[in-house]
């Protein structure tokens, strides 16, 4: 599935991100269009109320019913635009938290469907980028963007238009710092999105930078470096500066014009002076300037406040893609067939696999793993046993050949009864900020309590969580700070408690302390008993007793055999061994024939 061709997933492009809430929106425009109409009306009822009250004044005959008319209107509309504005506000955020809620829903369904190794290439940070920033950041166009994009052009299309009826000449003028701003904002942003990807890339350097001087900071004060230690903090910190403060100078001038322009108080002054000039050439009458100067301001207003949002509408179009590309991500393909593992034999069948599928990284290999034994798989960093072993638990699928589980092609196996037959122990573990109790129940939700404890005992574990003041229901992350090992044996304990046939083992004493493995490796004993075990050796004193050994290099297998029988053949295996016992200076065990005493 890694390396072939992408395609879109069911929960993909298809349907519109925004269809969960398409009524809402419809509700939104309408509503800010109303209120951008009935926001505009009390300005338009001032000049008619002065139309009617300035001649009136002269000739002593005012018409008090159209007086109280517009004075009723103008109440009626300003009421009006403040509830439109208000439900359109509260309509808008309903929407998004809706949103919101679809959004997580849909990146939820699309994480199960996706393949283990996606995860396994990617930090939890991307994973919480998606469910909690990208999503977050759809906020603006939602709860603001909508109602500011119809308000700005409902009252800039009824400002004019009513411009025009009373007075044309005052609408034209009313239209040139728009068209102004309209020439010169596209020259101030020309490059603007190779500008904003270099401001994306610099960001992120300093933050990087920023992030390895803080974590940092005790190791080069124990070393006498903190002269030093800021120096590439400092280089991207001057870097950022430097960028932005050439952005800002290359487009100072053009964005001061536009301010200017959209400014009120000049776009007032403009409006003021075409207007004296018109009653000066005997064009307009002074009341006739009443209309263009109140209702032109209304016309730069909204624009401003769309300019001050640019930056969020980025952000936000930017996460949209993101958010697109996920969802283009293809998701583990259903079995066209429903086959069930009936045994717990693992065989690869000439298996090849590439990651990008042009470099590949296993080749034509064959191997099979008998029921009830330990297969130890053994090669330098880069031979592809790591890559072999997930293919077994579907982290990926293989290009070529085959990969079986008691008979049963993997890709055939739907993923619940390929998860009852095959379980994984890898070295980078995690545990749910949850009790301990729940966090090895995790495997059978239905266990019991006594049979959480037994797994737990048998994971050379219990001991250790009967020292918290509430022991099993100690939550993880707040009254229980486990280390590596113990994490490691909370883990083992979960998989006890599963108890699948097939184990796949990412050598879970690489880090541990010499206490820590020991109790680890009896731990590992319990776990493989009776079943087939396929574990990834880096240190090789571990699996000196398994059942078969499988010695890979650049994705083939090399050499296979026993521990005793390649030592005796002399071969890459054996000087290994050679190695890894000159680079050891503890004493390693003699391998242990015994079944009691385990494999691991």
């Amino acid at each position: 599935m890694i390396g072939q061709r992408m395609r879109v997933s069911p929960e993909g492009a298809q349907e519109s991100f925004f269809a969960p809430v398409r009524h809402r929106l419809a509700g939104i425009v309408a509503l800010s269009a109303i209120g951008a109409i009935s926001g505009v009306i009390p300005f338009i009822a001032i000049v008619e109320l002065a139309r009617t009250l300035l001649p009136a004044s002269s000739s002593g005959a005012v018409d008090a019913g159209r007086v109280w008319l517009i004075a009723v209107v103008a109440c009626v509309a300003l009421v009006v635009s403040f509830g439109a504005a208000f439900l359109s506000g509260l309509v808008s955020h309903f929407a998004d938290a809706e949103l919101q809620l679809s959004l997580r829903k849909r990146i939820v369904r699309h994480l199960q469907r996706l393949p283990l190794g996606w995860f396994d290439q990617r930090s939890s940070g991307t994973v919480r980028k998606l469910v909690e920033n990208d999503v977050v950041a759809l906020h603006q166009l939602v709860a603001h963007t909508v109602h500011d994009v119809v308000t700005a052009v409902t009252v800039a299309a009824i400002s004019v238009a009513y411009l025009f009826v009373v007075q044309w000449q005052l609408a034209v003028a009313a239209l040139v710092p728009l068209i102004l701003t309209a020439i010169l904002y596209p020259l101030m942003m020309r490059g603007g999105a190779q500008k904003y990807l270099q401001y994306d890339e610099s960001t992120a350097r300093l933050s990087g930078a920023t992030v390895e001087f803080v974590h940092g900071i005790a190791v080069v004060k124990r070393f006498g470096q903190v002269g030093r230690s800021h120096r590439r903090y400092r280089e991207e910190t001057q870097k950022y500066v430097r960028f932005v403060g050439e952005w800002v100078r290359a487009t100072a001038v053009l964005f001061t014009v536009i301010e200017l322009l959209t400014s009120p108080v000049v776009v007032l002054l403009w409006i003021l002076a075409c207007g004296l000039s018109l009653v000066d050439g005997g064009v307009a009458k002074p009341i006739d300037i009443l209309p263009g100067l109140l209702l032109s301001l209304g016309l730069t207003s909204p624009l401003m406040k769309l300019g001050t949002s640019a930056q969020f509408l980025r952000t936000a179009t930017k996460a949209q893609q993101s958010l697109g590309e996920f969802f283009r991500l293809p998701p583990v393909p259903r079995p066209e067939q429903r086959l069930v593992p009936r045994g717990n034999d693992v065989d690869f069948d000439h298996v090849s696999f590439s990651y990008d599928g042009e470099h590949p990284v296993l080749h034509q290999v064959a191997a099979t793993c008998a029921p009830g034994t330990v297969t130890a798989l053994v090669g330098a960093s880069g031979s592809g046993k790591s890559t072999l072993a997930k293919l077994v638990p579907r982290f990926y699928d293989a290009q070529r050949g085959r990969v079986t589980v008691g008979g049963a092609d993997v890709r055939h196996v739907a993923a619940a009864d390929l998860y009852e037959s095959v379980g994984f122990v890898l070295q980078d573990v995690q545990l749910l900020r949850a009790s301990l109790r729940d966090n090895i129940r995790l495997a059978d939700p239905q266990a019991s309590d006594e049979a959480v404890v037994a797994a737990a005992r048998a994971a050379q574990i219990h001991d250790r969580i009967m020292q918290f003041d509430h022991g099993y229901d100690t939550v993880v992350g707040e009254e229980a700070h486990l280390s590596g090992g113990e994490v490691q044996r909370v883990t083992i304990a979960r998989s006890l408690l599963a108890n699948t046939a097939v184990l796949v083992l990412d050598e879970a004493t690489a880090f541990a302390d010499p206490d820590s493995e020991a109790a680890i490796q009896r731990a590992l004993s319990a776990l493989t008993a009776n079943r087939t075990v396929l574990v990834i050796a880096h240190r090789l004193h571990t699996i000196i007793g398994a059942d078969h050994i499988l010695v890979l290099d650049d994705g083939r297998i090399v050499e296979q055999g026993t521990h005793a029988d390649l030592i005796a053949a002399g071969g890459r295996y054996a000087r290994m061994w050679t190695d890894y016992q000159a680079n050891h200076t503890r004493s390693l065990p003699e391998p242990r024939q015994a079944p009691s005493e385990g494999r691991l």
